[in-house]
């Protein structure tokens, strides 16, 4: 969003001017400076200017009419205005065009600038130019003020600029920076936007030049907001908010916030949150939320919500929304959601849905699925996704991979990959998998785990296991300490809680000779349900002397399903002669299998059988 500027002062319009005391024809140093236009002249020194100027003096005779027209006494002024343009006073000749332009004769007034702006007044130049650009004369407009802008006029300049800007003309930021450069802050403001715009831009065509851009355009900013320019000192907030420069921000937005704006306010808020302020945050978001900006009534809206004041929280989400904020839609939607009042949840996603909010067509999609209706959920998924929603597209992903149309789910699994969605990543890594693009898949493996997915991290750490070579017999007196980059994946995802990850990092502790390691990592596993952690428990507890405590870790894993583990449990119970328990645990093992667990628990059995036949 583009931020207006500030509205010009009156004295900045530069048509007033007040008269040098170096001679007929003196500078108009009074209004080529905008910070210097008007000065308050006391008793004393207007009766100096007076008595000489009833004496004939005509340099005097103008400084008085300017002073008496800046207090705003016209009749008195223009006598001696008069007499000293007759006098062939270029600066009383402006200023007769400023009284008679305030009388209400604006042809007469562009008649005195046109001669003052002749004998080279560069501030009746600029007037002049104002007149006509006032009359949609755009040609003769640009021509005076041209004029006024050639002879270092700022207000020329950045009167010039504008009209240029208005034509889209590439000229404008030329005589922008020629004001600015004077100390125009208007002129400071627009330069410093123009140049933020070019930033934005070279960012997208991902050029070099975006950084100097940005940086040159905040000092630019920092010059109008120094001179009380409050839209510019947000700008400037927000740019070395960007920048992490959190304190200065935060000074330029209270000094933007405290002269009215807003937005500044709010973002202040924001600032004030982040430190951990929440109640001062709260203080500068309602005033900004009572100045009218709705993204503060929805920052309100959320701290009553985590607080749990729902009806606070839905009074400033509507304040939000009637602000025209269609977040505040989508966030009452949101509330809707939490308190399952799904009608009335449905009801405002709608709203912000059709108002272009992506996030709440994601989901009201979403709401629609759930309510099984993945007819009507689908243009809303679609909608959102083309929208740039990343969440929308992965779940279109989802839908239509549960239609078994894996074309068009790989299709937007891709795109939200690409947006950084771990969970699509992941699913286009397993895709790659199964089509054997293992370059394609270990890309995408590596962002979905570099994304924080345990099931990435196993999959990519068993990817690259699976290239490693078989290792050799240890050297003597060779220790293996230096853990693999599979084994580092393979650690993330079973700090994670992945399970078959923990297994593995186990056998790989075990492997190493570390078998406290092994031990820990076995029964996390196990403890998770893993009965392949709790089966290679089992076998380290007998390794160490614990078979009492392996046997019921084996008893879990079998009753999960492990056919070994029942297979060992024969074993144990045929060494304690429990004949016929080991006889049940065969059978089970028979069950269960593999192939060859099943062929050692038959013959396990028979001989069993014959034991107790005998």
């Amino acid at each position: 969003m583009e931020f207006m500027g500030d509205r010009t002062t009156l004295l900045e319009t530069g048509r007033f001017v007040q008269r040098s005391e170096t001679g007929v024809f003196g500078a108009d140093s009074a209004a080529d400076s905008t910070a210097s236009a008007v000065e308050t002249a006391d008793a004393e020194a207007e009766a100096r200017h007076r008595a000489a100027a009833d004496a004939g003096d005509t340099a005097a005779m103008s400084t008085l009419g300017a002073l008496l027209l800046r207090r705003g006494d016209l009749d008195a002024a223009e006598p001696y205005l008069r007499a000293a343009t007759s006098e062939g006073d270029r600066a009383a000749a402006n200023n007769l065009g400023v009284l008679l332009q305030q009388r209400g004769y604006p042809d007469e007034a562009a008649g005195w600038w046109r001669i003052a702006a002749v004998a080279g007044s560069a501030a009746a130049a600029h007037a002049l130019g104002r007149h006509y650009r006032e009359r949609g004369d755009e040609p003769a407009a640009e021509y005076w003020l041209r004029q006024s802008a050639e002879q270092g006029h700022a207000l020329g300049a950045y009167a010039l600029a504008d009209l240029l800007e208005h034509r889209s003309d590439v000229g404008s930021e030329r005589w922008l920076r020629a004001a600015a450069e004077q100390g125009h802050r208007e002129a400071s403001y627009r330069l410093a936007m123009a140049l933020e715009r070019r930033a934005r831009e070279a960012v997208r065509s991902t050029e070099d030049a975006a950084p100097a851009l940005l940086a040159e355009a905040a000092q630019w900013y920092r010059q109008a907001a120094a001179r009380g320019h409050r839209r510019a000192a947000l700008h400037l907030g927000s740019i070395l908010e960007r920048r992490g420069e959190l304190k200065e921000a935060g000074r330029w937005y209270l000094n933007s916030a405290k002269d009215g704006e807003a937005r500044a306010a709010c973002a202040l808020g924001f600032l004030l949150r982040d430190a951990g302020d929440e109640e001062s945050a709260a203080i500068w978001w309602l005033r900004a939320a009572q100045d009218g900006d709705g993204n503060a009534a929805n920052a309100l809206g959320a701290l009553h919500a985590a607080r749990g004041e729902q009806q606070s929280a839905e009074r400033w989400y509507r304040a939000a929304m009637d602000a025209g904020d269609v977040n505040g839609a989508y966030n009452l939607g949101l509330l809707c959601a939490a308190q399952e009042r799904t009608a009335q949840a449905e009801q405002w996603y709608r709203r912000a849905a059709y108002a272009g909010h992506r996030e709440a067509a994601n989901a009201l999609a979403v709401l629609l699925l759930q309510a099984d209706d993945p007819t009507g959920a689908e243009p809303w998924f679609s909608k959102a996704a083309e929208a740039g929603s990343v969440d929308a597209a992965f779940n279109l992903g989802i839908l239509y991979a549960g239609r078994a149309d894996d074309r068009s789910a790989l299709r937007w699994y891709e795109r939200a990959a690409a947006a950084g969605h771990t969970e699509a990543a992941l699913q286009v890594g397993i895709a790659c998998l199964r089509d054997g693009d293992e370059q394609s898949a270990e890309r995408h493996l590596r962002c979905a785990a570099g994304g924080g997915s345990a099931e990435a991290a196993f999959r990519l750490a068993a990817l690259l296991d699976s290239r490693m070579p078989a290792p050799g017999p240890p050297a003597l007196g060779e220790t293996h300490t230096e853990k693999s980059e599979c084994e580092q994946w393979y650690e993330r995802a079973a700090e994670q809680g992945h399970r078959r990850a923990q297994v593995r990092v186990g056998m790989l502790a075990a492997g190493r000779g570390d078998i406290a390691e092994a031990a820990r990592w076995y029964r996390e596993a196990a403890e998770a349900g893993s009965r392949n952690g709790a089966f290679n428990l089992g076998l380290l507890l007998v390794r160490e002397g614990g078979e009492r405590e392996a046997a019921l870790w084996w008893t879990r894993a079998a009753q999960a399903g492990h056919g070994r583990a029942a297979l060992r449990l024969a074993l144990l119970a045929a060494r304690r002669g429990e004949l016929t328990e080991g006889q049940r645990w065969c059978a089970r093992a028979m069950d269960l299998g593999p192939a060859e667990v099943s062929e050692r628990a038959a013959r396990l059995r028979e001989a069993l059988h014959q034991e107790l036949t005998a």
